[in-house]
Formats: C-alpha cells, structure tokens, sequence
C-alpha cells in the first residue's frame, strides 16, 4: 500500500555514504511508499569504515528548515534521529510544540557502530527530559536502553524491565531492540495498552549499517500510511530483516542494508 501524496518527515543527520542517517530514512520512505522530506541537524563525515568527523547545524537553519516543510507540506509523520547537542534538541522540541505532527518516532542515536558518540553527554538530559516524552513510540537499542535507563540489559526480561522505565518517561510505546544480545533476534513492544514480542531469526551478514534509522523511519512510513503500531512495528521488521537478508557489499567496512530490494527484479 503506497501512497506517495503522504509525506513524512526525518529530522537526522547526514551520512556523507549513504548507508544511514537521513539518507536511509529518504530510501525507506521512498522504497515503502511515503513522500520523504528532510530537515538536516549535523553533517557527518562518514563511511562503511567508520564516523571521522560531525559538524553540528545551528539552531537557526534548523529553525528555518522545519518551518519550510512544516508551513508548506505538513507531514503526517516525523521520524528523529541524530540530535546531537541539547541545543538542538531545545529547537526541535519548540517547534515540534508549535507544529504539533499527528505523531512522532524518536531513534535515540547516541553512538555510531563505529564507536563514534554521536549525542554530546550533556545533551542526555535533555533528551530524556523534553524529546522522549513527546514520542508516539521510542526505539532504543540494548546499549541506547542502557544510556537512557541506568541499568544493565543481559536477557529479554531486562529488556522488559528497561522498557516500562523508559515508558514512564512519557512516550506512548517504546520498542526494545534486543540485536545485541544473543540468540534469536528479539524485540518486545511495550504500551498502556499493548505487550507483544517479536522474534525472527539472527542473519549471518556483516552488512547491517543503518539498520536503526531504517527500522524507526519504516515504522514512521508505515503508520503514515495507516497502519496501526502492532502492524507497522511487524511490518518495519520483516522489512529490515530481509533488507540486511539482501544486504550487499560497497566499500571496505561494514556495507549498508539493501533498502531497494523488492525491485530489484523489477524493469
């Protein structure tokens, strides 16, 4: 189910190679069917091998480019990703506030696969304190789950644990990423009114870059097109797993997902 008048909105950073950041929420949107729109907070130097340099926007152009999209093409969902310094995240948070998206997804990055820390330490705070709250639903990883929590994730009953604080933080739902741990892949999506466990199986491939900004910007897509969050979060998984299934090797490190895949045998 496409709909390409349905525009979407990711508010990330950018990866100078393509594989994640607002460049993989551009190709998710499009390869699910939403129109992609972009407001750009920093500029990483990046590629397959590692994060090397960010340069962050100030809150000016930041300002000026979600009143851009906001006042002409209001979209119906908003995806955010990298926001590295609290004052970007005061910006984003204002005017979010004052545009008020039917719905918001937060991907809390805070470090690149690399290693690279791409959420300043004291932007932490803020980020707990005025973005998480604003969340439809927040998708953190086991070591993301760990900064925003304080507490160790070894086993799913952990990731269960970690996921009803981060819920009384504010967000509505919260999707706890269990990639890092081992055994089966396991996600468990948690709410007021929602507890469902998704399991699929862990694929051998070391081309997996972008997999968090793809999966968050999925869900963004498939719930702006209509898709309650049980089906979007099904949805968004079963189409990043078989994305890292069809993963292909570019560049000398860690190569990104195939966010292309289904038409690829298509003329």
């Amino acid at each position: 189910m496409r709909n390409y008048k349905i525009p979407t909105l990711t508010i990330a950073g950018s990866d100078s190679s393509g594989g994640a950041g607002v460049q993989a929420d551009l190709k998710t949107f499009s390869a699910i069917g939403t129109y992609g729109m972009s407001v750009i907070t920093a500029i990483t130097a990046q590629n397959t091998q590692g994060v090397f340099d960010v340069e962050e926007l100030s809150r000016k152009i930041i300002k000026g480019q979600m009143k851009a999209v906001f006042e002409d093409i209001m979209p119906k969902g908003v995806k955010i990703g990298m926001v590295s310094s609290p004052e970007i995240i005061l910006e984003i948070v204002e005017n979010l506030k004052k545009y008020n998206p039917e719905f918001i997804v937060v991907d809390p990055v805070m470090i690149s696969k690399s290693g690279y820390s791409l959420l300043r330490p004291e932007a932490k705070e803020n980020l707990i304190k005025y973005l998480i709250p604003m969340a439809y639903i927040i998708t953190p990883n086991v070591p993301e789950a760990e900064e925003i929590t304080g507490m160790k994730i070894e086993t799913v009953e952990d990731m269960k644990e970690a996921g009803k604080k981060i819920l009384e933080l504010g967000p509505k739902y919260v999707l706890m990423k269990g990639g890092h741990l081992d055994g089966d892949a396991v996600d468990v999506l948690m709410g007021e009114d929602i507890f469902e466990v998704f399991t699929s199986e862990r694929l051998d491939r070391k081309n997996t870059h972008g997999t968090g900004c793809t999966l968050s910007s999925a869900i963004t897509s498939h719930m702006a097109l209509g898709y309650d969050v049980i089906e979007a979060v099904r949805l968004s998984k079963e189409y990043i797993t078989e994305a890292i299934r069809h993963s292909f090797d570019i560049g000398h490190g860690v190569g990104p997902v195939n966010h292309f895949y289904k038409f690829e045998n298509i003329d």
